[in-house]
């Protein structure tokens, strides 16, 4: 079983993995997250975060149910390690018009172009930006606009990436 005190080392992938799979066994991984993703000391929530990335996509839908749990977690963290693997399982969850939130779409939008920020979370929020955006020509073309005129010699690899793939999309 797994718990809080296990999660509270220094995780390597492997150890990661490992997690996942006595997760994967319990056959609670929707339970697991509720419990310890809000957890107080954030190398707790990380590791447990971390161990929920290796879910197979199919696997991943169990937490369709966290996903403004995991919004809320994204913007109020000030842990950029959780808060990157908070994006990214929301990235990974359907989107629905009904899910549009305005404060997150804020959120994105402002972490995105913000060059201070990690590259990680900078693409996560772009990639679920658009995601956000796509339900609302308006929005979109906001958007558009935004990531046409950021300028890249600010940015890294994986931002420019991202906005590069989005920009071609659109041709």
């Amino acid at each position: 079983m797994i718990t809080e005190e296990r999660l509270k080392g220094a995780y390597s992938e492997g150890e990661a993995l490992a997690i996942y799979n006595e997760v994967k066994q319990s056959g609670d991984l929707i339970g697991f997250c509720r419990t310890y993703m809000n957890h107080e000391d954030y190398q707790v929530a990380r590791n447990a975060l971390w161990g929920v990335t290796k879910a197979s996509k199919a696997e991943h839908t169990q937490l369709q149910p966290l996903l403004h749990p995991l919004i809320d977690l994204a913007i109020q963290t000030d842990n950029a390690s959780v808060r990157r693997l908070s994006l990214y399982h929301i990235e990974r969850l359907k989107l629905e018009e009904d899910d549009l939130r305005t404060d997150f779409l804020d959120f994105c939008l402002a972490h995105m172009v913000n060059p201070d920020e990690f590259p990680g979370i900078q693409s996560l929020c772009m990639k679920i930006a658009y995601r956000m955006c796509k339900f609302y020509p308006e929005l979109m073309g906001e958007f558009m606009r935004t990531i046409e005129s950021m300028d890249m010699t600010f940015y890294k690899p994986a931002v420019k990436c991202v906005r590069s793939r989005i920009l071609g999309s659109k041709r």
